[in-house]
């Protein structure tokens, strides 16, 4: 009785130094079976200009006298000169063979374009086991490779493991990493799964009845090692960004602008660091600087628009804000837009940008069609200056209706981050002081909101001291506040702003902080966890004790399923009693795989089944 095998591909790295090295086949039949006959000669019949035959013969004998013919075809070119040839070569085969080199991508995309095709085929008609062989450790040049057998992510030019199981899991192959051609990976861990195909096909080869006389064990199939568990997904709420201003707008606090009609009627309040993002016509009527310059026109359409009240005059400055100051009393000189200019404000707070909404709220409010028509046009030149704060069209309109666009009549109020233009407050943090605003401030942070509208000392004072937040901290969590976003260089810096937006109850913030954290980790490779100084276990405690119950349930879990790495680190006895066996209860790879992994192999390499070296 023979089995007769076909190998494919080549698991060299393609370097010079590597034609040297043994290769799979010769490394394991050479010392786990007796080689009786190495042959190599042309199975084909090729063109005279062809060098080298495509398959190598190799002939051995395995379990005593099972004779075992090997066919082995490292390159495409050869196989393709005569394909039919090579196809039917291949179509006798009773296990099938894949191998590439984890360092030569060139050699693993041979493999998945030209030979994977011709094994789906074959198994389409009658099923054929397929083994796919990754030789080699992963080199990178940001640092030495793992040697952890179970490193999943490593990056460069090698192939990483995911597309090899992903190949594996296309054909239905067994995929195996053979970080090096020594005794435990070529003989326990490819030959344990080579000599378990063999027998099958020794037992499908053999009759009914001799299967049934056999006093041979039950071949138990080798375990399965299941994928992680899956690490809880954590989601960011929606912004509040322009609900926060909006809700500002209504409650009236921190207003320092009081809008009212030529006859002293009062008609709106508001807050100038918002109304100068808005439009330029602001910025020049509050005194505000302006990055670029606007030309004369926004100074024309603010003379004719709006008049401070001459009583306010000495108000007008930064200064007086930052005194506490009564707010500015600015007179509306068209009839018109101080009609509707409550609405038009819930608009620029809000920070929509739709046409045809401001249209039907003009049209409800003023029931003149000409009016309407005027208002909007004295809107257009109010805001023009305001980079596409409306859409041009209602046609560009609903295009970015399509798209999910979120465009804004109110830009984001990033302009005023850290300036002393318009502010009215002055944080010191070590020994530096940032300027802001209260408005933006109170609409943004509930804590804040308390603190300065309240009976706390920060309501009345100019200059607040901020302890236990560095410079930096403190900083990415006001630009937070006025921009809705946040940029962190660093896992140790996001959670100290995680930490900080604690203290201040920022939800969105911390869940952006945790959402950082989370992405960095899972990109880290393998070997980096190995070697970092990065405390994971020092995270998790931090989280957990700034109540950040999503972020230290992830991190337990991805403790859990790096478990090999972490279990061999000091700071894992940092972890309470319960923790850890919360650990050692979802570890990746659990004790019960290995445990199995162990058994397997001492049944596969058993007298009752290991080769008979002669």
């Amino acid at each position: 009785m023979s089995v007769r095998i076909v190998a494919l591909g080549n698991e060299k790295a393609g370097f010079e130094e590597s034609l040297q090295q043994p290769d799979l086949i010769t490394t394991y039949f050479g010392r786990h079976a007796i080689i009786r006959h190495i042959e190599e000669r042309r199975l084909l019949t090729f063109a005279t200009h062809i060098t080298f035959p495509p398959f190598v013969e190799y002939q051995a004998y395995v379990f005593g006298r099972i004779r075992v013919l090997i066919h082995d075809c490292p390159n495409w070119d050869l196989f393709d000169n005569d394909w039919y040839r090579s196809r039917n070569v291949v179509g006798l085969a009773d296990i099938i063979i894949l191998k590439y080199s984890v360092n030569d991508k060139t050699s693993f995309q041979e493999v998945k374009d030209n030979y994977v095709p011709i094994i789906k085929r074959i198994l389409n008609q009658w099923t054929v086991p397929v083994i796919i062989a990754a030789v080699g450790t992963r080199q990178n040049e940001d640092g030495p490779p793992c040697s952890c057998p179970l490193c999943t992510s490593d990056k460069g030019s090698c192939v990483p493991f995911y597309e090899g199981i992903e190949l594996s899991k296309e054909i239905g192959a067994a995929y195996l990493e053979l970080h090096s051609l020594n005794d435990f990976y070529v003989g326990k861990y490819f030959g344990g799964v080579l000599e378990y195909f063999i027998i099958q096909c020794l037992k499908q080869k053999s009759s009914p009845k001799k299967k049934k006389r056999s006093s041979r064990p039950q071949i138990i199939p080798p375990p399965r090692l299941r994928e992680p568990v899956k690490l809880p997904c954590l989601k960011i709420e929606e912004s509040r960004y322009h609900r926060d201003l909006l809700n500002l707008f209504y409650s009236s606090l921190c207003t320092d602008v009081v809008f009212s009609s030529k006859d002293g009627q009062e008609v709106a309040r508001a807050h100038r660091v918002v109304l100068c993002t808005a439009s330029h016509v602001f910025m020049l009527l509050f005194g505000a600087e302006i990055a670029s310059d606007p030309g004369e026109l926004p100074g024309k359409i603010a003379h004719n628009l709006f008049v401070i009240d001459k009583k306010d005059i000495a108000l007008n400055s930064s200064q007086a804000l930052l005194q506490n100051s009564q707010p500015v009393r600015v007179i509306i000189l068209d009839s018109l837009l101080c009609a509707c200019y409550s609405e038009i404000l819930k608009f620029i707070y809000a920070g929509t940008d739709s046409w045809d909404e401001l249209k039907s709220v003009l049209w409800k409010k003023l029931q003149n069609l000409e009016q309407v028509r005027n208002v909007l046009e004295t809107l257009k030149l109010l805001f023009r200056y305001n980079a596409k704060t409306f859409c041009s069209s209602d046609v560009s309109n609903q295009t970015a209706k399509r798209k999910g666009q979120s465009q804004s009549c109110c830009c984001s109020l990033s302009l005023f981050l850290k300036s002393p233009d318009l502010a009215d407050v002055i944080f010191k943090v070590q020994g530096t002081s940032v300027y802001a605003h209260r408005a933006v401030l109170v609409a943004r942070c509930e804590v804040m909101a308390a603190m300065f509208s309240g009976n706390y000392a920060e309501a009345k004072a100019c200059q607040v001291p901020i302890h236990g937040v560095s410079k930096e901290t403190f900083l990415s969590f006001l630009e937070y506040l006025y921009t809705d976003a946040c940029n962190t260089a660093s896992i140790l810096q996001a959670m100290a702003l995680l930490i900080c937006a604690e203290m201040y109850q920022i939800h969105r913030l911390q869940q952006m902080c945790e959402s950082y954290i989370v992405t960095q980790l899972q990109s880290t490779p393998s070997r980096e966890l190995v070697s970092t100084n990065l405390s994971i276990v020092s995270l998790f405690n931090k989280a957990k004790f700034h109540n950040s119950t999503r972020l230290s349930t992830w991190l337990l879990h991805f403790i859990a399923s790096n478990y090999l790495i972490f279990s061999q680190k000091l700071e894992f006895q940092e972890l309470s009693e319960e923790e850890q066996t919360f650990v050692e209860n979802h570890r990746w790879p659990s004790s019960s795989y290995l445990q199995e992994l162990t058994e397997y192999r001492h049944h596969i390499h058993s007298g009752r089944s290991r080769c008979t070296v002669m």
